[in-house]
């Protein structure tokens, strides 16, 4: 598992990649992982995400605010408007008390600190992601712990939460098994009436559907930053389907 600390060093490694990758990036190109998306768009984006958690982080926010919208800028004032944001977030996370009480948004029962130094470190590793697959670059690596807790996170978080959109007809079951994880996996009981519930294990029944292979592809899979048949899946490869449509809003 990270630390806190280790949390923040990710996110400050991947934030200078997603900057040094922007400063030579044509800005018009489109991102594989946000269709709607130009590279533009994308570093507007999580150079606004950036300042709006440094506000909870900073200010101790107890209510959400919505994320202001990012300036007009000309194309070379991207990138330094960008790092300038990074670099206050990541001091903002450095500073903070270790009982800081500001808003969350998931239900992982973390403390806030923790909450945000792996939020933002997860968010910022997945548009790094976009933004090289944008580039035509191969993908920099991500260690199999922490891959493996982006998985967590989403599974147990985001699509715990009563608006994940995941719902099938008949109940089914899902299991993501990571290679390099040994003691990492989780099976996700899927139903028509309720979210997602999923809990951490790699044993039980036979799944409807699973998911096997490194964790970061996995990660990316369950992200929808790569084709399922980027890992093994086994099983009612429907379900995958219907997982991945549903999750591609």
């Amino acid at each position: 598992m990270h630390t806190t600390t280790e949390f923040i060093e990710t996110l400050h490694r991947e934030g200078e990649r997603f900057a040094d990758t922007a400063e030579h990036v044509d800005l018009t190109a489109p991102v594989p992982g946000c269709p709607a998306w130009s590279v533009r768009d994308l570093v507007l984006h999580l150079g606004a995400v950036h300042r709006w958690a440094t506000g909870y982080v900073v200010e101790g926010r107890t209510q959400p605010e919505p994320i202001a919208e990012a300036p007009a800028l000309e194309d070379t004032e991207l990138a330094p408007w960008l790092r300038d944001g990074h670099a206050r977030l990541v001091a903002a996370l450095t500073e903070a008390p270790a009982e800081l009480d500001c808003w969350t948004f998931l239900p992982t029962g973390v403390e806030p600190l923790e909450f945000w130094a792996r939020r933002q470190a997860y968010e910022t590793s997945v548009h790094r992601v976009d933004i090289e697959a944008a580039s035509g670059l191969a993908l920099s690596p991500m260690a199999p712990e922490f891959a493996s807790g982006g998985i967590d996170e989403f599974l147990r978080g985001f699509q715990a939460r009563p608006s994940s959109p995941v719902r099938t007809e008949t109940p089914k079951t899902l299991r993501i098994l990571p290679t390099d994880v040994p003691a990492a996996g989780w099976t996700v009981s899927l139903s028509a009436d309720k979210p997602p519930r999923t809990e951490r294990t790699r044993d039980g029944q036979p799944a409807d559907c699973t998911y096997t292979g490194p964790a970061m592809a996995l990660y990316l899979v369950l992200y929808n930053r790569l084709p399922i048949d980027a890992v093994q899946c086994g099983g009612d490869v429907s379900l995958a389907q219907r997982w991945r449509d549903l999750t591609s809003s």
